[in-house]
């Protein structure tokens, strides 16, 4: 699908479906859509006279131009209300639109930049919103699924610029925003694959694939090569599968000393059973999503390889099968990690925190300015937050706040729990210098506590991602199964730093 970016007029645009806007509440429509409004005769006037259209976030009306316009449709859809109005309701109004114009058979469609000139709001970041919208909203999954006999995709988007000042900020815009949704698209393609098919294997050939088209550093570690570098808390969660595991590395601008190191670790469980101790029958088959981190991690580094960052970026995914068989690690089991500490398995269902451990005993090697990792690890988060943000917990509160200003931009919410040194008490074993699980009261704040105990001195955030990676939501830009959280903030965080 295709972003063009032209200089014009919305109403003076010849095609199948022009889309304007209004925010709830609005009874005489103004700037682009009031332009399209005089010159349709007062149509949309009509609309908001008669109570049909009042503006909520997210609704749609379709007018029909009669000829009155070059344009054969109207799309109107609600902006909300206007003190809520920000970034991610830009990127919700225009992946509306753009679902909109899918189901109306619309193969182009032109639209006006949502939110550009209202506010504070600038209207680059505005048109990044767009993009991002606009190809997120569109976003299906059909690699094992025939298509529908009548579906079909919108092929090309134009989106105008009315100020030809402002025309050449607006492109470079429209591609950030592409290069960032093309990283969530990723990310969530990586997470909807089944099992059998995202394998670890597979992730590290995708990973290889984005390193030769974006000059990306990759490498992929086999099992014998992690066990030989010591990293038994990794080796331990791989040896119950038959399928390789792989240690993931990839690096943007690798070699570059005189440039700051940020390093991304993505929990990379590509099918979770729990282990020995299994799972519910219910749901097991979401745990294809266990390597949602992972895929994030994956879809930023391409997101960060296309936009060619000016900072040295590692991105790691410990991917890895967790598995029953007679050669899985078991309840009682204890393993040492890279660094040299030993954990007392009490729950083999507690494996993310094993493989994030080695890994971020590994980033110690780049000497990094911050470490983010992201994964699906705790229910207990979950029912603390629900599906509406990750859990955030971090040993550097300036990292913290960098973090929680890029999810406050970027649309992806997070809220920071406590790390406090009460907590550890939790997590003491009688045979160990841990255990890896903390009891129920406290779930994700123990699950992070465990591995803050692998995290050298570097500035480290940990994001508990289980409620944001996968759902059935579909509105706005959302879609059911992955959602490829995590994407945006990590590239926001790492455009912004200084």
């Amino acid at each position: 699908m295709q972003l063009n970016v032209k200089h014009g007029r919305i109403q003076d645009e010849t095609a199948d479906l022009i889309v304007v806007n209004l925010f709830e509440g609005v009874v005489s429509p103004g700037g682009a859509t009031g332009a399209v409004d005089a010159a349709a005769g007062g149509m949309i006037a009509e609309v908001l006279a008669g109570g049909d259209f009042k503006g909520r976030l997210n609704t749609t009306q379709v007018l029909y131009s009669r000829g009155k316009l070059p344009a054969k449709r109207v799309l109107l859809v609600g902006l909300g209300k206007r003190e809520k109005f920000g970034l991610d309701q830009v990127r919700q109004v225009s992946a509306t639109a753009a679902k909109k114009a899918r189901e109306l058979g619309v193969r182009e469609y032109s639209t006006i930049v949502h939110g550009a000139g209202i506010g504070e709001l600038p209207s680059a970041d505005a048109a990044q919103a767009v993009a991002e919208g606009t190809l997120l909203g569109l976003y299906r999954f059909m690699d094992h699924k025939r298509p529908d006999s009548e579906g079909h995709e919108v092929s090309q988007v134009n989106i105008l610029a009315f100020d030809q000042a402002q025309a050449a900020a607006i492109a470079e815009a429209v591609r950030t925003g592409e290069a960032i949704a093309g990283g969530q698209i990723l990310a969530r393609n990586l997470s909807n694959q089944p099992g059998n098919v995202g394998t670890p294997s597979y992730l590290a050939a995708q990973a290889q694939q984005i390193g030769e088209r974006h000059k990306l550093k990759v490498s992929a570690l086999s099992f014998e090569e992690c066990k030989a570098l010591g990293m038994g808390m990794f080796c331990g969660v791989a040896q119950g599968s038959l399928e390789p595991a792989k240690f993931i590395i990839m690096e943007h601008n690798a070699g570059r000393t005189e440039l700051d190191t940020l390093v991304l670790i993505g929990k990379g469980i590509t099918f979770d059973s729990g282990g020995i101790s299994i799972k519910p029958t219910d749901g097991m088959w979401d745990m294809k999503h266990d390597m949602s981190g992972g895929a994030a991690t994956i879809g930023a580094m391409q997101a960060v390889g296309a936009l060619n960052l000016p900072l040295h970026v590692v991105g790691i995914v410990p991917a890895t099968e967790n598995l029953l068989s007679g050669t899985a690690f078991k309840p009682g089991d204890i393993l040492r990690a890279m660094n040299g500490k030993t954990i007392e398995i009490q729950s083999t269902d507690a494996e993310g925190r094993l493989v994030l451990g080695d890994a971020l005993c590994y980033a110690k090697r780049f000497n990094p300015k911050g470490v983010i990792d992201m994964a699906t690890l705790t229910g207990a988060c979950v029912v603390a937050l629900g599906k509406i943000a990750a859990g955030l917990l971090s040993n550097n509160q300036p990292l913290a706040e960098r973090v929680k200003a890029a999810a406050e931009k970027s649309g992806e919410k997070v809220w920071q729990l406590p790390l406090w040194d009460e907590y550890n008490d939790l997590i003491k074993s009688t045979f160990a210098d841990m255990k890896n699980t903390g009891g129920r009261g406290g779930g994700a704040i123990t699950a992070a506590a465990i591995m803050q105990n692998f995290v050298d001195d570097y500035p480290w955030v940990h994001l508990d991602i289980a409620g944001m990676a996968y759902g059935d939501d579909e509105q706005g830009y959302h879609s059911k199964g992955a959602s490829g959280y995590g994407v945006r903030l990590c590239v926001e965080l790492l455009r912004s730093w200084k």
